[in-house]
């Protein structure tokens, strides 16, 4: 006998919920407010607003189904099943610091906030999530579903980092990174590393790597300031943009190839030539990669994709 589907509504901690923890009460926390010129009564609503809105979808849910919440900071300790259907109640951000910890499970975007998000991820109202949940359980699932790219770093001892938007790669308090760079088609080495010497020695602010659906963010503003060298990707194009921040020309350090699209099997070799680097996904620093010199990381698209309600 199959389980039922179990819903997973992901949230996280709101603005008026922080202030208060931080103040103590919430005269305090309005006091600190007022004396900067601000107004408790608008965080507070948005708090109002993400509670109805999380206690609507919860009243959604099937009789029959399962169902439990877990907030943000909990992601990495959370273990999702195959017969999820997780349910996210927030600003778009929130399903990107979702995507990495599933695998194929359907996700359904529930904006809280419309008007104050972008609704690219959360796309949905509350009142729309029975309608939802029944499509996400149905063996037509798939019709309904947007399989969004992902972009995945691995390094040369195996530690893998996944995102939906982009991965960072640079030095971990954005000083000047020193790397060696090299796009390839196929690995140059039996260990799955460029040979010593190839690629160019850089040194910059780091490197950005974005899918279509990154394309909208932190690339955005890199391909904005580059005059739109070429068109961005696409949500479902398997296509990856890079852009080097900052690139330093100087005699041991070059600039040629500092932006490119990541097409078919090509992929972004980086060896590190400082004492630390980091890589990140989305955003999330707290959740790094750490790289000491030589490493090397291996930059391209995820086999693993977000398979985001429409």
């Amino acid at each position: 006998m199959s389980l039922a589907p179990r819903a997973v509504l992901v949230h996280r901690t709101t603005e008026y919920t922080e202030l208060v923890a931080r103040h103590g009460t919430h005269g305090q926390a309005a006091f600190f407010l007022a004396s900067r010129g601000r107004d408790i009564a608008e965080v507070e609503e948005r708090h109002h607003r993400q509670q109805r809105a999380l206690a609507e979808v919860a009243a959604a849910v099937p009789l029959d189904w399962r169902r439990t919440t877990v907030e943000r900071a909990d992601l990495a300790r959370f273990l999702f099943a195959p017969e999820d259907v997780v349910v996210v109640v927030g600003p778009d951000g929130l399903v990107a610091n979702t995507a990495k910890y599933l695998d194929g499970q359907p996700v359904i975007g529930v904006d809280t906030d419309p008007g104050r998000n972008l609704g690219v991820l959360v796309r949905h109202r509350p009142r729309e999530v029975p309608g939802l949940l029944r499509a996400a359980a149905s063996p037509a699932a798939d019709r309904h579903t947007e399989r969004r790219i992902m972009v995945q770093a691995v390094t040369d001892d195996r530690q893998r980092l996944l995102a939906l938007n982009e991965i960072y790669l640079g030095h971990p308090t954005h000083q000047t990174a020193r790397y060696r760079l090299t796009v390839a088609t196929t690995p140059t080495t039996s260990t799955g590393s460029p040979a010593p010497g190839a690629g160019e020695p850089q040194a910059s602010s780091g490197i950005l790597v974005g899918t279509g659906t990154g394309s909208t963010g932190w690339c955005h503003s890199a391909w904005r300031e580059r005059a739109r060298p070429f068109p961005l990707p696409g949500p479902t194009d398997p296509t990856l943009a890079w852009f080097v921040r900052e690139a330093w020309p100087s005699p041991a350090t070059g600039t040629e190839h500092v932006q490119g699209l990541l097409e078919g099997e090509q992929r972004l070799h980086v060896t590190v030539e400082s004492d630390h680097l980091v890589a990140f996904g989305d955003g999330i620093e707290s959740d790094a990669l750490h790289l000491t010199y030589a490493q090397t990381i291996h930059l391209g698209p995820a086999p693993t994709h977000l398979h985001l309600l429409a």
